[in-house]
């Protein structure tokens, strides 16, 4: 069982929910410790008060919010969770949207939300079957370490998961960064329509979707373990040139991703969308052009 991270509820109108929380997602980096190279010793962080240039213990550690540089305000974490707020103690449900207004931009680590006894169990399942059967979402407003967040619930199987949403003002305007206008002929986007569909999965189970730099690192330790050469970056493909012609870039990216796929027909040609028809003259002009054409007949 993960470890709980975090107990309270779920309120969405008069409905109570007792939940804890636990992480949906598990770590699989390898990691490092800092060393002294000479003799690869641990090298650790010692926490040093400026004023009296010794280290101090994790029990003579708080938080304090710097006014002036000489003047701090201490704040401990009994008065962050004492603070008068309703999201203080839940998960405090207020409103419900379709999925796909949300940006998902504005999403980060999800975690499981578990109903917490026995009391918990039927209202979870019915928040639980209201946001299947509606394809909604719901956003919430909760406070953890700190600081009181946006997040979205949403179910993923039997378990209702709530993500973490950024604050509208965290999201940047990209507007500055933009690319300069320019014009697409109809013929490039059907190629990259065409790349796309070759490049379409179902899930993202295939081998592609593995984690292959953990498993080159955990190659290299294991080389140098035994003490043997770690393995050698294969030498890049040589390039014929940079290409500069977008549809035969796209052109050789279907072949490429077909050709990786094991497809036959990996040179297939991308193929021109259709193009409009031109819109037909009035009746009128037309039947005009047909008559000029003609003798007059004698009177």
């Amino acid at each position: 069982m993960p470890r709980t991270i975090w107990s309270g509820a779920i309120s969405f109108g008069l409905v109570t929910v007792p939940i804890h929380v636990v992480s949906a997602t598990e770590d699989h980096s390898i990691h490092f410790h800092r060393v002294h190279l000479e003799d690869m010793a641990r090298v650790r962080t010692r926490k040093v008060c400026e004023l009296e240039d010794r280290e101090v213990s994790s029990d003579e550690i708080g938080k304090g919010y710097e006014i002036a540089r000489d003047q701090v305000i201490p704040i401990s974490d009994e008065e962050l969770r004492d603070l008068p707020l309703p999201t203080a103690k839940a998960i405090e449900i207020v409103a419900f949207m379709p999925w796909e207004s949300i940006d998902p931009i504005r999403i980060g680590d999800g975690y499981y939300l578990a109903p917490d006894g026995q009391v918990a169990a039927k209202p979870y399942k019915l928040l639980r079957q209201a946001l299947e059967r509606s394809s909604r979402v719901a956003v919430a407003r909760y406070a953890w370490s700190g600081r009181e967040r946006l997040g979205l619930l949403r179910v993923r199987g039997e378990a209702i998961v709530l993500h973490a949403m950024r604050w509208p003002d965290e999201i940047r305007d990209p507007s500055s960064l933009l690319p300069p206008a320019v014009e697409l002929t109809d013929e490039e986007i059907d190629g990259a329509l065409a790349l796309m569909d070759t490049m379409t999965r179902d899930d993202l189970n295939a081998p592609e979707f593995r984690d292959t730099y953990t498993e080159a690192v955990a190659e290299l330790i294991e080389a140098k373990r035994e003490h043997r050469e770690p393995p050698v970056a294969p030498e890049p493909a040589a390039e014929s040139g940079q290409i500069v012609d977008l549809m035969a870039a796209l052109q050789q990216s279907v072949s490429k991703a077909k050709e990786s796929r094991g497809e036959d027909g990996a040179h297939a040609d991308v193929h021109e969308i259709p193009k409009k028809r031109a819109a037909k003259k009035p009746a009128k002009k037309t039947a005009a052009k047909k008559t000029a054409g003609k003798p007059k007949k004698s009177a």
